[in-house]
């Protein structure tokens, strides 16, 4: 071998070994961007800036398509994003296309020779002195194309003439990067995704919260979930004229959400009319709905307008409506279904325009179901069934009610009395069969016996053998709807001795099926009667 040759060898292995460690170094830069919390099209063409400075390259691009085929985004060396996008669509869709469908590297060492490059090459492609070349590799993910990287570069004759696998192996590894990169940032996009969604439901059930939470009725304290929820449905069913039922126990407040139903509707400066149907016998409530002439019966002296006139333009309210008899439910129908009426001894008809609330603590469809309520009628009545919570239901409820009922008392009798967290616990256990009214009278009780300022849980009635429920039910055969005590779960601990069923029964009646009472009775804990209670099989009498 000549002195000649071997020079040559030499600086062909030097100048391998020059491109390999530029490669090596371009491939850690480029992976060094692309990895940097940056948008994806500044990235891509920070990406061609770099390989600008490792390849002999005049021109690049970087182009994601969509499934189709269609260019979504295509970034450029020294282009605009428009120029670029422009630029790569001139280029042969045949060149492009083979890129795509084999999954290959497309090398064309001169594009004017080339038959996918000679007609329809862009005029960037034609040097003035010297060979176009053009190298493209996919960018993939998996077995997916996502796009391609494309380089051109001109060499003229008295370059030395680059080797292209060197550049395409370069070219490959980038285009590797970039796909890995492309899949990263599309999991940090959905990611990106889901947190704004669930941000923004979390902020909207925070402000749905919020705005509930907001909601206040006069007379009407409390902000457990389950009372909200009602005073929400309220506030929607009172832009409305539809008619309301109200269901609910004794006790549970239907007068005053008849009244905030009024309040907050359009009819809120016409009149609020109440009756009371169970309070009156049939002959006079018609009297008192419709009216009657003078003379119309004995005591009849003057004419006198009824509830539904005197409700005109507003809201009438009749409470316990499951009380009507049924021949007077036939003649509320009528008013209902034609929305006129007679007064009673009169023959002119009445017209009027009046929206009717109505409350029941009756099960409707068990008396419509054996014939004692006209199903005509309960259709008309209950358009809208609101459903208010029984006080067991919202024991969040329990202790700022307790706490207005002892300020009341303390404004009306001048004192300061005030209750202890025990008290205040002690209350919040109980079942109060009889809602509202049950803790006012349990308040007022406990606050007139009161022999010091801060009332504690032994204080209280039910502390000292006289609970008002257990009294009350003392003795009743029929189940009642709840237990008088908030049931707990029972925890696996045996009492003392082995009670037997008819011990019992006969703690439970004596107690008012209350068993805090009947634990006291028998010397047990309230899980331990619980657990007893359990293994015996004796179900709770329910009120």
């Amino acid at each position: 071998m000549n002195t000649v040759a071997m020079d040559k060898g030499r600086q062909d292995l030097m100048a391998a070994r020059n491109r390999a460690e530029m490669a090596l170094g371009g491939i850690y830069e480029i992976s060094k961007l692309l990895a940097a919390p940056n948008r994806l099209e500044p990235t891509l063409s920070g990406v061609l800036a770099l390989l600008s400075s490792f390849l002999d390259m005049r021109r690049g691009l970087i182009a994601l398509l969509t499934p189709d085929g269609t260019a979504e985004l295509v970034v450029g060396s020294g282009w605009t994003e428009a120029n670029a996008k422009q630029f790569f669509q001139r280029l042969p869709e045949r060149a492009i296309g083979q890129i795509v469908v084999t999954k290959m590297a497309l090398v064309v060492p001169d594009v004017s020779r080339d038959p996918l490059f000679s007609r329809s090459a862009p005029e960037e492609y034609r040097a003035e002195s010297g060979v176009v070349s053009f190298i493209g590799v996919p960018i993939k993910q998996g077995d997916s194309v996502l796009g391609t990287l494309t380089i051109d570069r001109v060499q003229t004759s008295s370059d030395h003439p680059v080797p292209f696998d060197s550049d395409v192996r370069f070219l490959t590894m980038v285009a590797n990067l970039v796909g890995q990169a492309l899949r990263l940032h599309k999991v940090v996009a959905q990611d990106r995704e889901r947190l704004l969604g669930e941000q923004a439901r979390l902020a909207k059930e925070r402000n749905e919260v919020k705005g509930r939470s907001n909601i206040t009725v006069k007379g009407i304290i409390g902000h457990s979930h389950a009372l909200m929820d009602v005073l929400e449905k309220v506030k929607r069913v009172a832009r409305s004229n539809s008619t309301i039922m109200l269901r609910g126990e004794t006790g549970t407040g239907k007068e005053m959400i008849a009244n905030a139903i009024h309040n907050q509707s359009p009819r809120k400066n016409g009149p609020f009319i109440k009756l009371n149907c169970a309070a009156l016998p049939e002959s006079v409530l018609e009297s008192e709905l419709f009216g009657h002439e003078k003379g119309a019966f004995t005591g009849a002296l003057n004419q006198r307008k009824g509830r539904f006139e005197l409700a005109h333009g507003g809201t009438l309210f009749l409470d316990e409506i499951g009380e009507i008899s049924p021949s007077f439910q036939a003649k509320l129908l009528r008013v209902l279904q034609e929305g006129e009426f007679e007064r009673v001894g009169g023959t002119r008809t009445l017209k009027v325009d009046v929206r009717l609330v109505c409350a029941t603590n009756r099960d409707l469809e068990a008396e419509v179901a054996k014939g004692a309520f006209r199903a005509d009628l309960y259709f008309r009545l209950a358009v809208v069934p609101l459903f208010l919570p029984p006080l067991r239901d919202r024991r969040d409820d329990i202790a700022p009610l307790a706490q207005e009922f002892l300020t009341r008392f303390n404004h009306e009798h001048g004192t300061q009395l005030a209750l202890n967290p025990a008290a205040l616990a002690m209350l919040e256990s109980c079942y109060f069969p009889g809602n509202v009214r049950e803790l006012e009278n349990c308040i007022r009780h406990t606050a007139t016996l009161a022999r010091t300022k801060l009332l504690a849980d032994g204080d209280f009635p039910c502390q000292k053998e006289g609970c008002l429920s257990a009294m009350l039910w003392k003795g009743v055969n029929a189940e009642p709807p709840h237990p008088v005590m908030a049931p707990t779960a029972p925890e696996p601990v045996e009492p003392h001795g082995d009670l037997d069923r008819a011990h019992l029964i006969d703690a439970m009646e004596k107690a008012g099926w209350v068993q805090a009472k009947a634990a006291r009775i028998l010397g047990l804990t309230p899980r331990q009667i619980g657990y007893a209670l359990k293994k015996q099989g004796i179900p709770l009498k329910k009120f």
